[in-house]
């Protein structure tokens, strides 16, 4: 007879941080719920949080280190894998120098306690500068723009979504992703909450999602074309009053010395002169602003729509002066900053762009991170400083950045290449060995990352739900490793952090960071002795105090963005509104590419298609259900059409993270839902040359259906093919 047992956990496989609970009977998972007594999710999971099962229980999931030889893959102990790995760095770079070797940081590793906390081992024991992350497909405006404006990358504010009376949404569909940059479970209830409270929720997409299905009111905009509106909406602010009126009592706007400057910041983009390229009138723009301004108290919200588009930086930087102007930042309501538990931004370096430049595109690093863009050209463009070498740990870019085909190619012919991942994926079947760490219900859990997005200050720990095998290993030990056999001449502090790491594991660092938080009397102690988590309040005001700058004043940079308007009015001049524009899209089944081989969240409708208008349809005599080829500059896919008018007219969507088709995947279900790959339609020549961040949103394609059952059948067989 099975004795069942009850843990408390937080879910780790998106940014909600949603409290679960799980019984289970000491081997296997019986039910995952969601925690009513969580203080922060309050019952709420999504679907995804049964993917935790899922994950720990596939067969697919590799249980030791495999090398690729001529027969195959085949089993090899950890000694053995890790002397593998240890001297196939050590061969690369004796022979092509320190930076030779390349490493990419993919999105999972931020929901991983371990990770977060020792990846620097590994980092500081490679020693090459040729290191790229999953930053340069994502957030990394928001990151820019709070190093310049606050004085650390990491002190983002985030909406005050549970006390705001209007929330303006961007480029955002925080219903699938469950805030992103923005840490909020059950986004559904509270915009719900907003509208209750007689407040007004309004989404501007060129789709309208699920976000804008439950909105006030939803605007179609252009895709790319988002800088234009926050232009006009900036102008506007200044042209209706609004921001002298604001500026009475603006306590942040007081902290801007460059302030006034702003004024004439957009005076050459009124809302007239935009409406008919973003594809939203000028009263309409009027208006949004008014409401915006005169609400009781606002916030606007942009996310990666806005971020990965050749003006990403610019436009989230335009986000961020309207709440200023507004007198929206930092004030109950508007856009705050959390206070979390453990503080990573009064730990941690502030950041800079550009201290070095990519080899072979010229692009600026981040923190010490080139552009994804810039990875295949590194590896395929022969020269002095050509990667030879790589190290993927938890990502997958094949799929998850641009032109994935080109990568694909690059990854081929590299000289040596090892991958920390627990599938063969699309990008570690090209691994020489892949180290695969335990699965997340096998190790401990403390979200480092996300409290400091949180809508509401909260702390939580999850203790290991099942212990791992005596031969696994977690990734902080796959690191130490690594790093006994690369840096046997690390400083003696060094040396002595590992040891204590090796030991005591992270938790001994999770208790040091908690010990020197903001909060009184905290510990990981506190934490456990509260299972169900703590709550540590609503978001407050932190200005100045918690501006980074020495001058205690938010620096606004204003020569640094304003330089980019030539490059706006260039677009002006030549924008072309015959093209058809692909966007990506999400959904709440799914997180990028690494949950598509639970079967619980792929079944069901099949949603890799291509959306688009009726009127696209109809103009390229596609219907419903029909094969289309899409094709961009850089690649072709074959996909079937979903006509709806979720889309704006000119706009086609397909969804990110699908594309497993390739040969070598070793991930069933996932195969048997292939779908295809959109960022093998996205170029990586397309870029925001501001920040760098890959632009995939608008990217120019076009359309042609397959019109005869002989060409379906001969796709459909090339497919299967490449399947088998």
């Amino acid at each position: 007879m099975t004795t069942e047992k009850t843990q408390f956990r937080t879910c780790n496989l998106c940014e909600a941080m949603c409290g679960i609970v799980i019984k289970h009977d000491g081997e296997k998972v019986l039910s995952i719920k969601g925690d009513k007594d969580d203080p922060f999710s309050q019952g709420y999971i999504c679907p995804k949080a049964t993917a935790l099962q899922d994950l720990h229980e596939d067969p697919d999931r590799l249980r030791q280190p495999i090398e690729r030889t001529r027969d195959g893959w085949r089993k090899i102990s950890w000694s053995e894998a890790l002397d593998k790995v240890a001297q196939g760095i050590q061969s690369i770079q004796k022979k092509h120098g320190q930076n030779a070797i390349g490493i990419y940081l993919g999105n999972p590793n931020v929901h991983n306690l371990g990770g977060m906390l020792t990846i620097k081992h590994l980092l500081t024991t490679v020693k090459t500068r040729s290191r790229f992350s999953a930053t340069s497909i994502d957030q990394l405006p928001h990151h820019i723009i709070s190093m310049h404006l606050f004085g650390h990358m990491l002190r983002i504010p985030v909406p005050d979504v549970n006390r705001t009376q209007y929330m303006m949404i961007i480029g955002g569909n925080p219903l699938a992703s469950n805030g992103s940059i923005m840490t909020a479970p059950n986004m559904r209830q509270k915009l719900k909450d907003i509208k209750a409270r007689d407040g007004k929720v309004v989404v501007i997409d060129p789709r309208r999602t699920e976000t804008a299905d439950i909105a006030s009111e939803h605007h179609f905009i252009r895709p790319a074309t988002d800088v234009l509106l926050m232009l006009a909406m900036l102008n506007e602010i200044y042209l209706q009053g609004y921001a002298k009126r604001a500026r009475a009592n603006n306590r942040a706007a007081d902290l801007a010395p460059e302030i006034e400057r702003i004024a004439e910041f957009a005076k050459d983009y009124s809302a007239e002169s935009v409406a008919a390229i973003t594809g939203i009138a000028a009263p309409e723009i009027k208006r949004l602003v008014k409401e915006f301004c005169e609400a009781e108290s606002s916030v606007c919200y942009s996310r990666m729509g806005v971020s990965v588009q050749e003006f990403g930086l610019l436009s989230q930087y335009l986000v961020m002066i309207i709440n200023i102007v507004a007198g929206r930042l930092d004030e109950v309501g508007g856009l705050m900053f959390p206070n979390p538990a453990v503080d990573l931004v009064n730990n941690s370096g502030p950041g800079y762009l550009g201290k070095r430049h990519s080899r072979v595109s010229h692009l600026p690093d981040f923190n010490g991170d080139y552009p994804v863009v810039a990875m295949a050209d590194e590896m395929l463009v022969e020269g002095e400083g050509q990667l030879k070498g790589f190290i993927t740990v938890a990502g997958n870019p094949v799929l998850s950045t641009p032109n994935g085909e080109k990568l694909d190619k690059a990854f081929a012919q590299l000289d040596f290449m090892f991958s920390i991942d627990y599938y063969v994926t699309e990008t570690s079947r090209h691994a020489n060995i892949i180290l695969p760490p335990v699965s997340p219900l096998e190790r401990d859990h403390y979200d480092i990352t996300f409290n400091g997005f949180a809508v509401h200050n909260v702390a939580k720990y999850s203790p290991v739900l099942f212990e791992k095998p005596k031969e696994a290993k977690h990734d902080w030990q796959i690191y130490l490793e690594l790093a006994k056999r690369l840096d046997k001449k690390a400083p003696i502090a060094t040396k002595i952090e590992r040891q204590l790491i090796k030991n005591l594991g992270p938790k001994f660092v999770l208790d040091q960071g908690l010990k020197r938080g903001p909060y009184a009397n905290m510990s990981l102690k506190k934490v456990k002795n509260n299972p169900h988590g703590l709550d540590l309040g609503p978001l407050k005001p932190m200005l100045p105090k918690g501006i980074k700058h020495k001058d205690k004043q938010i620096h606004l940079h204003v020569d640094f963005y304003q330089a980019d308007l030539e490059r706006v009015a260039k677009m002006v001049a030549h924008y072309d509104d015959s093209q058809i524009l692909l966007i990506g899209r999400r959904h709440v089944r799914s997180n990028n590419s690494w949950l598509h081989n639970s079967y619980r969240l792929v079944k069901g409708k099949p949603r890799c298609t291509l959306m688009l208008h009726p009127d696209t349809a109809k103009a390229h005599n596609i219907v419903d259900g029909q094969l289309v080829k899409v094709t961009s500059r850089v690649g072709e896919v074959t996909i079937t059409a979903e006509v709806t008018d979720e889309l704006m007219p000119g706009v086609v969507s397909i969804p990110h993270g699908f594309g497993h088709g390739r040969s070598g995947v070793k991930q069933k279900i996932a195969q048997a839902h292939a779908g295809v790959s959109v960022n093998d339609l996205t170029d990586d020549t397309l870029i925001d040359k501001l920040s760098g961040n890959a632009a995939v949103n608008g990217v120019p394609v076009s359309l042609q259906a397959v019109e005869s059952e002989a060409e379906s059948t001969e796709i459909n067989a090339v497919e299967d093919r490449v399947v088998a």
